[in-house]
This record gives C-alpha cells, structure tokens and sequence, in this order.
C-alpha cells in the first residue's frame, strides 16, 4: 500500500518535471519560419501559420500537413462568417460544422475533418501568436497534433468575431484526412 505522503511527493515531482518541460508554444520562435510576424490576414502570415505547425509536428515525430485549397476555402468561408455575423464557434449559427463546411467547399464528405479557431488582435493576430496560443490549449494541441490528420487549410478574416469588439483578427484552421 502506497502512503498518502509518498503519493503526495509523486505528484509533486510529477508536477514539476511537467513545469519545467518546454511546452511547444513555449518552443516556437520567429525565426522558425519567414513571415511568423506577419498578420494572419496576409497570405505570408497563413503560410507562415502551416510553417509553424509542420516545425512543431516534425519536432514530434509527425507528417508533415499538406495545404489544401478546398479546406482553405472552407476555413476562409467560416472565419468570414464568424467576423461578419458576431459569433466565435465550431458550429454556425444555421447549424453548419466543419465536416459539413469542408465537403460544401469540396473536400470529401467522408473525409475525418479537426478545426480550430482563433482571433486576437496585436501579437496575437500574427502567424505565431496564433499558433503559440493553440498550441498552449489542450484541445487545439490535440487537434494539431493528430497523426491522422494530413492536410491543412488556413483562413482568415480581419475584424473581431465578438460584437463590440473591433479590430484584430479571426483564423480557422481545418485540418483533414481523405
């Protein structure tokens, strides 16, 4: 039988080791790919977000993300949206999901489809401090990170997606598996 005391210093070493583990946001840096300060608005600055992405999935031993143009339409349809209708979620207001948002834009509509969303403004409307944010997000980290997930599309629209909020920018990142 394991005491309370030895289970406590377990998890206590446990939690340090996890807080002295670089995290990958923490690990990301400008000069990983070109254009990483750019605005996300930019198509150097969305370029620059897959950039990041692959240097994170190759730093773990994963494939590389492919770009795609039909995901890229889908995410650049539903950042738009989401700017222009004051919403911030996976699914639209009329119901529409990112599966059902990435065959509309012509990816295959069996396809394994993950998204993530982001907006900000400042540091974090450019191409790394969008991506150092998902990474530092259990769930976004998960989404990126999936193996199985091999091709990428990246949006982007200028504008908040909250109402009252302005300026900045909102990002969707649709990633796919045919």
């Amino acid at each position: 039988m394991v005491s309370v005391r030895a289970a406590t210093a377990a998890t206590a070493l446990i939690l340090a080791a996890l807080a002295a583990a670089p995290s990958p946001a923490s690990a990301l840096s400008a000069r990983a790919c070109p254009g990483a300060q750019a605005p996300v608005t930019s198509a150097e600055g969305r370029h620059a977000v897959r950039c990041l992405l692959n240097a994170t999935r190759a730093a773990r031993g994963l494939p590389r993300l492919r770009a795609s143009a039909t995901l890229a339409l889908a995410a650049r349809r539903h950042a738009r949206a989401m700017a222009r209708r004051d919403f911030f979620d996976h699914v639209s207001p009329g119901g529409s999901t990112p599966r059902a948002r990435a065959a509309r834009a012509g990816y295959a509509p069996a396809a394994m489809v993950g998204e993530t969303i982001a907006w900000g403004s400042g540091d974090e409307a450019t191409a790394l401090g969008t991506v150092r944010r998902w990474l530092g997000s259990p769930e976004h980290d998960r989404i990126l990170l999936d193996r199985r997930l091999r091709d990428v599309g990246i949006g982007s629209a200028a504008g908040s997606p909250l109402r009252g909020s302005a300026g900045g920018a909102t990002v969707v990142a649709d990633l796919g598996r045919r």
